[in-house]
């Protein structure tokens, strides 16, 4: 991400100020102008998003939920250094855990999985479900807006720099987004290729009734079982990033080997993948969403390892992809970007 003026760390984050200031329309794209993204079909959520984000997590919620407890201190960081009395909107918030960091604040969230909403509704917050690239809130009424690993699941470039305008919509000039994605630049190499990789296109914008195709395997493969993890006891993970480790495990074929070839200018090209989940038996989620999915073919069994596998979409993201898509949006600037856990995060504010 050479070329780029932004201000200090996050550890070092203070209110806006002018200098330092990075204007994201003088940055180029390289490959032609990004023409703004408005069109219905942007807003119109593509199948592979539909089945492989959206149902997967319907059918896990409350498993998913149980696993996400632990607060990134750079998120704690961003929240904490808010002036008293501001206004933050999650967009993606999941089951609420960064709604109330700062008691001085006030927070409202969203997300796109009604189960999820209604794990935050049961803690008490203010929260709706909406779609991160089309959010029902009017414009400019927030001081802040963070979108925590949301934008990785949108399967289009023109999605993902919809949500981005959508977050800058929402908050006031001066008002600060933060913004995380999981990185290809992974702090564990090898962990990408365990990962399912996704062949390099199926179809324009990814819409059509079809199922998306992976890149062919050299063996049939299983997949290992993940332990839970209790919130109240037992062995706690530190961040969210290696709680992902831990239950977000990789396909691997008989022998243990991956499923890619290994070779690093492939791993560095792909972009795209399957990231499974695992679902123990003796969840109570077995008995509902489970069936459907497994009975439509959205899931598989592991009856080795006991738990049903959820296959979920990802699009990682490389060094400068945020600044580069951010640089066709108006009234923005970069006021921070850092890598963090195998995570690409950048702050920006309204002007």
């Amino acid at each position: 991400m050479t070329g780029l003026c932004v201000t200090d760390s996050l550890s070092s984050w203070s209110p806006p100020v002018s200098d330092g200031e990075l204007n994201l329309q003088s940055l180029s794209l390289g490959n032609g102008d990004l023409k703004k993204s408005s069109s219905t079909s942007v807003q119109c959520t593509p199948d592979i998003e539909k089945k492989y984000v959206h149902r997967v997590y319907e059918a896990i919620a409350p498993h998913f939920s149980s696993t996400r407890f632990a607060k990134w201190p750079k998120v704690s960081t961003f929240l904490n250094a808010l002036p008293r009395g501001s206004l933050v909107l999650d967009a993606g918030c999941g089951n609420g855990k960064y709604l109330g960091l700062n008691p001085e604040c006030f927070y409202i969230g969203c997300d796109i999985s009604p189960p999820l909403i209604n794990i935050c509704l049961n803690r008490g917050n203010e929260v709706l479900v909406a779609d991160a690239v089309n959010m029902p809130y009017r414009t400019d009424f927030g001081d802040a807006a963070i979108s925590i690993a949301v934008l990785h699941h949108l399967s289009t470039e023109s999605r993902r720099i919809k949500a981005i305008e959508e977050l800058l919509r929402v908050v006031r000039k001066g008002g600060l987004a933060l913004i995380t994605v999981w990185a290809v630049e992974q702090e564990d190499r090898t962990l990408l290729t365990k990962w399912t990789p996704l062949a390099e296109k199926y179809s324009s914008e990814w819409v059509g009734p079809g199922s998306p195709r992976v890149r062919n395997s050299p063996s049939p493969f299983v997949l290992g079982r993940i332990p839970e993890t209790d919130e109240n006891g037992g062995n706690r993970i530190k961040y969210d990033s290696e709680e992902k480790r831990e239950h977000e495990h990789v396909a691997i074929d008989e022998e243990g080997s991956s499923l890619t070839s290994g070779n690093e200018n492939d791993i560095d090209s792909q972009q795209e993948y399957f990231v499974p989940w695992h679902l123990p038996y003796h969840r109570a989620e077995i008995s509902g969403a489970s069936v459907g999915a497994l009975a439509s073919g959205l899931a598989k069994r592991d009856e080795k390892k006991g738990t049903v596998v959820y296959n979920r979409y990802y699009h990682v993201f490389k060094e400068g992809e945020l600044e580069r898509i951010t640089c066709g949006i108006k009234n923005a600037v970069i006021r921070d970007r850092f890598y963090d856990k195998s995570n690409w995060c950048i702050i920006l504010e309204k002007t």
